[in-house]
């Protein structure tokens, strides 16, 4: 019970880490401020998380191996956690690119405020996908993997 409640707060920060950076770079959040300074504030929290996430998902797998691998909700989640985490690193190097040329810290282009709203959808997916896992039977049917 504590690991899960430690891995349910870490997903909580990640989440919200990515959701108030991809509202800046939507332009409905905290457009006082440069989108670096954002990225420098949330995205120490959003690693760090991610890594404690890691760890204590590991050890949950670990203890219920064939409930996790038999479960498609699992994989779509393990798949979309490579896209989210393929996109914080691309709002990384695309801030690091706009402060560099912009020392005020500009925006990001068009194609950022494409990824920020697909990352937003990917991170609610995740989570939906995590917490279907003991459902799996449930919400997939034939298709689940046992």
């Amino acid at each position: 019970p504590l690991l899960q409640s430690i891995h349910i707060v870490m997903i909580g920060i990640v989440f919200v880490s990515m959701l108030v950076v991809a509202l800046r770079v939507l332009g409905q959040m905290g457009t006082d401020e440069p989108l670096s300074a954002v990225w420098r504030r949330f995205a120490p929290w959003f690693w760090t998380a991610l890594g404690v996430m890691a760890g204590t998902g590991l050890v949950l797998s670990i203890s219920e191996p064939i409930r996790q691998v038999s479960a498609l909700s699992f994989w779509i989640k393990m798949s979309l956690l490579a896209v989210g985490i393929s996109s914080a690193l691309y709002f990384g190097r695309r801030v690091a690119a706009a402060a560099s040329a912009a020392p005020q810290g500009g925006d990001v282009g068009g194609g950022a405020r494409l990824a920020a709203v697909a990352s937003i959808l990917v991170w609610l997916t995740i989570i939906f996908m995590g917490r279907s896992i003991a459902y799996d039977v449930e919400v997939w049917g034939s298709w689940h993997l046992g």
